[in-house]
């Protein structure tokens, strides 16, 4: 159930509610074991917009592979990853001062672009559109250079997609929905995955003002799963009193996320939050922070438009085509 005006108010200036959930137990447990944890979510989604989970069965030692690899390729001279460069939205390699990430509506400050470098690749499927295909499933890059990462990356995503459709199945029991009923709209749901390098500030400079690893944003798609470093230089989230508050951390957690398309379809019954990464610390200036991030999406030509209450919260937005959204969101994103 949705919280009323009172008890929103009583909570404004609390911290925000980031739970820990077990996803093994919902894998496992009986019909009231999985609405207990579906309710705890729910309650989750309209605080904060975030949750850690555990119990997700991924190995460490694939992500630490996976790091490893990808530093390989970050320490490649810029002529050698040249070739790889792409826009953001695109697969490849998006090199820092390219991206700024900013809220819905704001113009991003290009001289205040993200101090980060990606790695990004995507989903490898077909739908059968020829047209769809070419936009949304273009051939992902891999370098001969680090050629580990071209089956890390496929090991890596494929866990993480089970995961992504158990959360989603776990989401819309708490909306009081078939658990189906948004892993059947995921059938041909491209995904992004970005491998951020934060780095050091000796490699950075002095940042400027109002400069960040990551800017203050909100995501643009459904879910998104974050296996992060801790670090001075981390995860913050916005509280609903517009305070920011460190992310908490737990070791062999996840951090997940809910994004904007999810929270128009629950007409913001769920909360799409503001957060950002700071930028590297004076504290630790030889930081250097690797995230392994999974942007999970609907299909492209689903049509988003707001659950009528209760299950929705009541909140109107103009039905969108999940595709038109992520593009614009991606234009707007790119500052070079």
């Amino acid at each position: 159930m949705g919280q009323t005006a009172g008890e929103r108010t009583a909570r404004m200036t609390a911290t925000p509610d980031i739970p820990l959930i077990d996803v093994g137990r919902w894998r496992t447990g009986d019909p009231s074991e999985r609405a207990a944890l579906a309710s705890r979510l729910d309650r989750a989604m309209q605080d904060s917009g975030f949750f850690l989970v555990s119990g997700h069965g991924i190995p460490a030692d694939l992500r630490d592979r996976l790091r490893a690899a990808a530093r390989r390729f970050f320490a490649l001279a810029p002529a050698e990853k040249e070739p790889y460069r792409c826009a953001p939205g695109g697969r490849g390699w998006i090199a820092k001062g390219m991206e700024a990430n900013a809220f819905y509506g704001e113009e991003p400050d290009a001289a205040r672009a993200d101090l980060k470098e990606t790695l990004t690749s995507g989903r490898d499927h077909r739908t059968g559109d020829a047209a769809l295909d070419e936009e949304w499933f273009p051939a992902n890059v891999w370098l001969p250079q680090v050629p580990e990462l071209e089956q890390l990356c496929a090991e890596y995503t494929a866990v993480t997609w089970q995961l992504y459709l158990d959360l989603m199945q776990m989401c819309a029991l708490a909306l009081g929905l078939e658990e189906s009923w948004f892993t059947e709209r995921s059938r041909d749901a491209p995904f992004t995955f970005n491998i951020n390098r934060y780095p050091s500030l000796a490699d950075t400079g002095t940042p400027l003002e109002g400069q960040y690893r990551v800017g203050p944003h909100t995501d643009w798609g459904v879910l998104t799963i974050l296996d992060r470093q801790p670090g001075y230089g981390g995860l913050q989230v916005q509280g609903l009193d517009g305070e920011w508050t460190d992310a908490p951390f737990v070791p062999d957690a996840f951090t997940v996320n809910i994004a904007d398309l999810l929270a128009r379809w629950t007409g913001d019954r769920w909360r799409s939050t503001r957060h950002r990464v700071l930028p590297p610390s004076a504290d630790a200036p030889d930081e250097e922070l690797i995230s392994l991030i999974m942007f999970f999406e609907t299909d492209v030509t689903a049509v988003v438009e707001p659950f009528a209450p209760p299950v929705g919260g009541g909140a109107w937005y103009e039905p969108v085509t999940a595709g038109d959204y992520l593009l614009e969101r991606e234009r707007a994103a790119t500052v070079a």
